[in-house]
């Protein structure tokens, strides 16, 4: 996880807040930093989580968490970390006829209409034990990246609800939390990512937004960061908090600053 981004949240693995959907999007830029930060933050926190991984391998995930102080590996056979290999699972499916339904099962249908075998995952995963004892603080649902669904043949309705089941398992039954990346490229004037990310800001309680800079690459500032805090259920003008940094992303570390306080400029 990066401190710096902690500090700008107010939050840190001691003192989390719970029942919350936070949603990640990146424009003109790759916004993968956030979800390797709340993936470490998440496991440093002792939380069980799941996550959904439709971009990347696990030696990828797992080669960036050790640099952020995070053996993915240890995490997942104490079962801490359950993790769903989006590019492995897609090749077991369509090369492979498994016994029983699979996550991603809407690749074999005909006509992707929901992900109802997903979300069953997710809830077998997540499900506190009946005896009410378990090591972990509270359950945790990551997506990188929701964007992908669609380009699979999903429809923004339908990674909407499934979205919306998990929110209301996890976030409200559980009193868990959900983190979803979703890509944002309002170039392309496609309509249905455009539901798919203003359906899900309207429900989120924080939104992280990198956005590349508009004045192109620049090595000593790579993009800048919105960060905005909503609280759905209060009016709008009592509801919105937002604050604007620009970043550069290092090695094993990712600094915050003010706009035009670069330390490279100053």
């Amino acid at each position: 996880m990066f401190p710096e981004l902690n500090n700008l949240l107010s939050t840190t693995p001691d003192k989390t807040e719970q029942g919350k959907l936070t949603l990640l999007c990146d424009a003109k830029t790759d916004g993968s930093f956030l979800v390797h930060h709340f993936l470490s933050f998440y496991l440093k926190a002792n939380c069980k989580v799941c996550f959904v991984a439709l971009v990347q391998s696990f030696s990828h995930y797992n080669i960036v968490g050790q640099k952020l102080g995070v053996n993915l590996t240890a995490a997942r056979e104490s079962g801490q970390l359950v993790f769903l290999e989006g590019l492995k699972s897609t090749v077991d499916i369509f090369f492979h006829t498994p016994e029983e339904p699979q996550p991603l099962q809407f690749l074999r249908e005909a006509s992707a209409g929901n992900l109802q075998t997903l979300y069953e995952f997710v809830q077998d995963t997540l499900k506190p034990m009946d005896s009410g004892e378990t090591p972990w603080k509270y359950p945790v649902l990551l997506v990188d990246n929701l964007s992908v669904l669609l380009s699979l043949g999903l429809g923004a309705v339908a990674v909407l609800d499934f979205m919306q089941y998990c929110r209301a398992t996890v976030c409200c039954k559980w009193k868990g939390n959900v983190v979803a990346l979703v890509h944002d490229d309002r170039d392309a004037e496609d309509e249905e990512n455009d539901v798919l990310l203003n359906g899900l800001s309207h429900q989120s309680h924080l939104i992280l937004r990198a956005e590349g800079l508009a004045t192109g690459f620049c090595k000593d500032v790579h993009g800048q960061l919105r960060i905005l805090w909503r609280r759905p259920a209060q009016p709008t003008t009592q509801r919105d908090r937002s604050l604007t940094y620009q970043y550069k992303i290092q090695d094993k570390n990712v600094s915050f600053f003010a706009k035009g306080m670069s330390p490279a400029i100053l």
